[in-house]
């Protein structure tokens, strides 16, 4: 059966647009990586769609890489049996060939628009051009704002933390899932990537569709701010150096160091983070599509790993952090939706003046060289 996985390669952060695009598909590991250029509305996400579609009707797995700023648009898609990728190479998430020929292959679908046709509004493209980046720099001012409050409230809750307790809870699930795992001379690859976005329509996720099929999953419950990231570093060391690939992904909110959900494919273990910002309810993961998938689930809650009594004088101050925090990502999130109308309104005055009769043509061309 072809697994179909939905994820996001780069994301709207409390550090602007964050990247981890070079980890959609490695130089060494590919067959070949195909950077789309082009302008807003050339068709980008449609070719890349149906390209990934093909294949996953053909019943080979394919990840759909998701646009953060736009709901119903794609990054990328990687036909995962074939080690192929196709990515949006544009603006801000700039990819250019490292090994042209070897690996890489440019396609710029501007070939096929009339370039007299957009540059009669070359004005109005300009002047929508520079307000999408003004709406876009607003809302990183307001999501750069929303993590100083996210980190207030992180630094409270560290005050109370039992760490014995969080020491004594990873080394048993070390032991567990790990003791008969020798070490091993050729540590596993890592992939990072995000799970959830800030996007136009809110905070959004996909971890379902990264879980199905896994045979063990740890849920990990707390409030926004108290994490389990100590343990989510030990254990993903632990397997790297047993030789085992690890997926990482991180939180918007400190988007480079803080992992979220962790899944190791091979031993098919994965610990999935819940909160108020991306919730899972355990009968939502219990079975697959087809009712088929029923992993064993182990719950935690960092709660339970809290000194209830450090943070009586805290709390009040940790909800009104939260509270602001909240509006400022909202405000942002208000930011992000005035770009993407306005990013649609860009798009105007390209999609008149695209050719997409041969664009179709040279998808059906990639889908027969690619077999």
């Amino acid at each position: 059966m072809a697994v179909e996985r939905h994820i996001y390669p780069g994301n709207n952060t409390t550090e602007g647009f964050y990247s981890y695009y070079n980890y959609i598909l490695g130089q060494r590991e590919a067959n070949r990586i195909i950077c789309i250029k082009g302008g807003p509305g050339v068709g980008k996400s449609t070719f890349m769609k149906k390209i990934g579609e093909t294949y996953l009707e053909r019943g080979e797995d394919v990840d759909f890489m998701h646009c953060s700023s736009d709901n119903n648009s794609l990054d990328g898609v990687v036909l995962k049996n074939r080690r192929i990728a196709l990515i949006d190479a544009t603006s801000p998430h700039v990819v250019d060939p490292v090994n042209p020929g070897a690996v890489d292959q440019i396609i710029h679908l501007g070939d096929y628009w009339n370039e007299r046709g957009i540059r009669e509004n070359k004005m109005a493209v300009i002047e929508t051009n520079e307000r999408i980046k003004s709406m876009f720099q607003y809302a990183y001012n307001y999501f750069a704002a929303a993590g100083k409050l996210y980190e207030n409230i992180a630094a409270m809750y560290d005050t109370a933390i039992e760490r014995a307790e969080v020491y004594k809870m990873t080394a048993t699930i070390v032991g567990n899932e790990l003791a008969h795992k020798e070490l091993c001379l050729n540590p596993g690859n890592v992939k990072k990537f995000f799970a959830s976005a800030i996007t136009p329509m809110g905070i959004t996720h996909y971890i379902k569709s990264l879980i199905n099929g896994y045979k063990k999953i740890y849920i990990i419950s707390s409030p926004v701010g108290l994490c389990a990231t100590s343990l989510l570093n030990v254990f993903s060391e632990s397997v790297i150096y047993r030789g085992f690939d690890v997926e990482l992904y991180y939180c918007p909110m400190r988007p480079e160091s803080k992992i979220e959900h962790l899944l190791v494919p091979e031993i098919g273990v994965a610990f999935i983070s819940v909160n108020k910002y991306h919730d899972l309810e355990p009968w939502e993961i219990a079975t697959d599509e087809e009712g088929k998938n029923n992993p064993e689930i182990v719950h935690i809650d960092m709660n339970e790993m809290i000194e209830r009594r450090k943070l009586e004088k805290l709390e009040k101050l940790i909800k009104n952090n939260s509270d602001s925090m909240d509006k400022l990502i909202s405000d942002g999130i208000e930011c992000l939706k005035l770009a993407k109308q306005e990013h649609d309104y860009l798009e105007s005055f390209y999609i008149p003046n695209m050719d997409f009769k041969k664009i179709d043509e040279l998808r059906n061309e990639i889908i027969a060289k690619i077999g």
